[in-house]
């Protein structure tokens, strides 16, 4: 997913230039260049500011996937609009997902952008190394022209969760893994899809069992890091405890961060749920390197709990008062009070 390394580091050397500019004029980088403790995040990335989903100046932007009620057009749109109304507000980020022969951009997914919204896209195909060896080249040419059609920025997340053992058939190594990324950037950036940020995701788990992160193809390759970050079923953990981990390594790398899913469980019981939820919001704006934040609205599959809102008010009206807060709102949405 790269450039070839000469055009990469090329442009990575003028787009940190000017992220740097960009970010001391919008006050991001304050007195010192420390945010919440750490180093502060900058765009030392492949591509130039303002192509890819901007990042926000303060606070973070807020998002979700939505189960729909079935797997169609006016299933996601009804999925998606049913949580705004709940929330009196629309979504910065809607999070979709692309398997290999998807249709893209779908109908849904036109709405989405026309309402405003930047698609989150997770994207994954099925051979590491069949996409170095050039077996996807259409497919990928296919993708890139499709996503430089829409003309709206992008956050394109591909092969989230890679370090999960049970993926390992499909990602291989981590070097197969880096360089099926570099290959297919490279292939982007010959298609010049240069409306996309490149998103790296793997599991908030990975970090705290230190086999995530050998999977990172570099700063040069990268527009935002990323974990999704659940308790897992069992005993109570905080938000805070699951991703320490992940934050703590993220701190030595300038780039924005996305929590790109999370979620708490209703085995948690309401009150706890909702207290879960609150917590998780003050850890995002205590440590303001995060600056997206998006949930997964599921009714549990595989190791992911159930962490829908349907038949829990207590937890939904937690959901709903981070959705009013000015920092998970960096955009002014209009907010319809309750």
């Amino acid at each position: 997913m790269s450039r070839r390394r000469s055009a990469a580091l090329a442009a990575a050397g003028a787009a940190a230039a000017a992220a740097v500019i960009l970010l001391a004029v919008t006050g991001v980088l304050g007195g010192g260049g420390t945010i919440g403790g750490h180093h502060a995040p900058g765009r030392a990335s492949a591509v130039a500011p303002g192509e890819g989903p901007a990042m926000p100046a303060r606070g973070a932007y807020f998002g979700a996937w939505v189960k729909p009620p079935a797997y169609t057009q006016q299933g996601y749109l009804s999925a998606v609009t049913g949580l705004q109304r709940q929330i009196g507000r629309r979504l910065d980020i809607v999070h979709v997902y692309l398997q290999r022969w998807d249709t893209f951009p779908t109908r849904s997914e036109r709405a989405f952008l026309h309402q405003g919204s930047t698609l989150l896209v997770s994207w994954a195909l099925s051979d590491t190394r069949a996409i170095e060896s050039g077996s996807y080249n259409g497919l990928i040419r296919q993708r890139a022209r499709a996503i430089r059609a829409i003309g709206k920025p992008i956050f394109l997340e591909w092969r989230w969760e890679m370090d999960r053992p049970n993926l390992r058939a499909q990602v291989g190594s981590p070097a197969d893994f880096i360089a099926a990324w570099k290959h297919i950037r490279a292939i982007f950036s010959q298609e010049h899809a240069d409306n996309v940020a490149w998103v790296w995701c793997p599991t908030a788990r990975g970090f705290a069992g230190g086999y995530a992160s050998v999977y990172y193809p570099g700063d040069a390759q990268v527009d935002w890091i990323c974990a999704d970050a659940y308790p897992g079923r069992g005993p109570y953990r905080s938000f805070a405890d699951i991703v320490q981990p992940f934050l703590d390594w993220a701190s030595h790398h300038p780039k924005p961060i996305m929590i790109g899913e999370y979620g708490v469980p209703h085995s948690y019981g309401p009150l706890r749920r909702a207290q879960w939820l609150r917590d998780a919001a003050r850890t995002v704006t205590s440590h303001q390197q995060i600056k997206a934040l998006v949930y997964f609205d599921s009714d549990g599959a595989g190791s992911v709990p159930e962490t829908r809102f349907s038949l829990d008010a207590t937890a939904l009206e937690a959901f709903r008062g981070i959705a009013d807060d000015r920092y998970f709102n960096p955009r002014g949405l209009p907010v319809a009070r309750h």
